[in-house]
């Protein structure tokens, strides 16, 4: 099957899972065209069957934004004429669903059909959908698409509370690749960061106030009162600068390292002995599933879509929303011993394993086979 896989090329989630998605369904013999603005952040080097189309857009000086989603949508009906494409698949609504339908219906003048499945990951309905001036648009591009899937099942309730829709909402989750074994820790690498007897906690966001990374800095500063620990913290965004204040005043500089972006958090997220997630809203909560991938228990906040990827008391604890101190409180009862360290650790890697990449994109396949067909 010949698929166009519209995303953006970002380090967010959305951006990652779409990619991921493209280069497994490559390995699985079918052909794959990203169509986006920039090369996507997790697509890598040459890969056979997968093929990548630049939205490039011109600064007209009549516009005062740049038109996007006409670019874009020129494109996609360029792409599916010239590579003979079977489907669209759009990632987030706003603009990738407005535009593959003004795609769909260009082709469609010129006698050819293309169907188009639109996955919502989350803020483009959670947050921009929210918005007066989008809702018209999203809530048309919902109902108009040939199938609409949702990364939970928060994520699809909060759809059909917020739009008059009655499209059906299949839920197919996010998903990552997961090792039957669980990594072993290079301890050289890890004994740069910490002491060979003290934890390390980490954190992976774009740093913006939704990730509520000054509650990570808080709980930290709890658990390290108690038990001397380390910080990683992954990424960038607007609240760094605050979170940097934060951390000398609370004289916490020498145990807390800011990394900045990383291609591929993996390779932290193995030094690591807890994760924490005390996000406002999560749709899905991808950053704690590719903790618990390689064995790391998640601390988290009960919103959204988390507790469908973090189970309380398996692969980590839950918490409300801003209770930074039962957060601390379940970190330090994860942290209190080697054995139930370990038990939580093995939890976390045998929950992953349920969002496994093979198990997952077998359900976009069926989901491609049944739209084609009709």
């Amino acid at each position: 099957m010949k698929i166009g896989i519209v995303l953006y090329p970002t380090y967010g989630g959305s951006g990652v899972v779409a990619t991921e998605l493209g280069k497994s369904l490559a390995k699985k013999g079918h052909e794959i065209h990203f169509i986006t603005y920039s090369h996507p952040v997790r697509l890598g080097s040459f890969t056979e069957n997968i093929y990548y189309h630049e939205v490039s857009v011109s600064d007209y000086p009549l516009f005062e934004y740049e038109p996007y989603e006409t670019v874009l949508a020129s494109k996609m009906v360029d792409v599916v004429k010239h590579e003979h494409l079977d489907l669209l698949h759009v990632h987030y609504a706003i603009p990738h669903a407005s535009a593959a339908f003004m795609a769909r219906q260009i082709l469609k003048s010129q006698g050819i059909l293309i169907p188009f499945v639109t996955t919502l990951h989350g803020t483009d309905i959670t947050l921009v959908g929210k918005d007066p001036s989008f809702e018209p648009v999203i809530t048309f591009c919902l109902n108009e698409s040939d199938a609409v899937t949702a990364v939970s099942e928060s994520l699809k309730k909060d759809t059909y509370t917020h739009f008059s829709t009655s499209k059906k909402i299949s839920v197919i989750p996010n998903f990552i690749p997961v090792s039957e074994e669980k990594v072993s820790v290079d301890q050289k690498i890890r004994m740069r960061y910490s002491k060979i007897d003290e934890p390390i906690l980490c954190h992976i966001s774009n740093f913006r106030k939704v990730k509520r990374v000054e509650d990570v800095m808080r709980v930290f500063a709890k658990v390290n009162a108690v038990k001397p620990s380390n910080l990683l913290l992954v990424g960038d965004g607007p609240e760094r600068f605050l979170i940097e204040e934060l951390c000398r005043e609370l004289d916490l500089c020498t145990r807390v390292k800011f990394l900045g972006k990383i291609q591929d958090p993996s390779l932290v997220l193995e030094l690591a002995d807890l994760f924490i997630l005390p996000s406002e809203t999560e749709s899905f909560g991808l950053a704690a599933l590719e903790a618990m991938s390689v064995g790391v228990p998640v601390i988290s906040s009960n919103t959204g879509g988390i507790p469908e990827v973090n189970k309380h008391g398996v692969s980590g604890l839950l918490s409300d929303v801003g209770d930074v101190d039962d957060m601390a409180k379940n970190a330090l009862s994860i942290l209190e011993s080697k054995e139930t360290l370990d038990k939580f650790k093995k939890g976390a890697h045998k929950q992953a394993l349920e969002f496994d990449i093979n198990k997952i994109v077998q359900q976009y396949e069926d989901l491609y086979k049944e739209v084609v067909s009709r």
